[in-house]
């Protein structure tokens, strides 16, 4: 079973470069399968990321907290999917965020010394860590964006296009802080999905 759950990486992988068998089996080796409690805190805000969490089942939530103390989420990792800070990762520096359990999740754990040696260990590797690092800096790139150049409502449909079923999955209150509008906002946009949709 672990070993399926791992090979879900080698997918991953293939969407980026080619890799031979034999440094898949090199490679695969190093991979730590962590189960991870609903609630549970990976990474504090000030503190240096030290690991890359490939989700297998269950949903992380990157978020940070404002000089107001208020808790704003800018993320949701589900499965297939990578959380981490890339930038406190690399640089070695305090994280802007947290990244928290929303389900009991399975992650595989990547540290920076594993990467490294994965790296390594695949012929098109420094080719691999280019494109994660770019999907990084576009998945931010769109989270600034959206906020900016979409109204509620787009930015409430793009959610549900990126992460299906997500309005099933975490509370209205962190759904909101997301789309950077109110409870009582959403609770409109919900109304008002359901209601066109029920009158079409």
């Amino acid at each position: 079973m672990i070993d399926k759950q791992i090979d879900n990486i080698r997918q991953l992988i293939l969407n980026y470069i080619e890799l031979s068998d034999e440094e898949w089996k090199l490679c695969s080796t190093m991979f730590k399968v962590d189960r991870i409690h609903k609630k549970d805190i990976l990474l504090d805000q000030g503190s240096v990321c030290k690991n890359i969490y490939f989700v297998l089942d269950g949903l992380l939530r990157i978020y940070f907290v404002d000089q107001n103390g208020v808790e704003k989420t800018f993320h949701f990792s589900t499965e297939k999917t990578f959380a981490t800070d890339y930038e406190s990762f690399l640089k070695s520096i305090p994280s802007s965020f947290y990244i928290q359990a929303m389900e009991d999740t399975i992650v595989i754990t990547i540290t920076k010394d594993i990467l490294q040696d994965v790296y390594k260990i695949i012929g098109q590797g420094q080719k691999l860590g280019r494109l994660i690092a770019e999907d990084y800096f576009f998945m931010i790139n769109d989270k600034i964006k959206a906020l900016y150049t979409q109204s509620p409502i787009e930015r409430y449909n793009t959610m549900n296009a990126k992460f299906p079923k997500i309005l099933q999955r975490v509370s209205q209150h962190h759904i909101a802080s997301y789309l950077n509008i109110s409870s009582v906002h959403l609770s409109r946009l919900k109304y008002s999905e359901k209601d066109g949709s029920e009158n079409h």
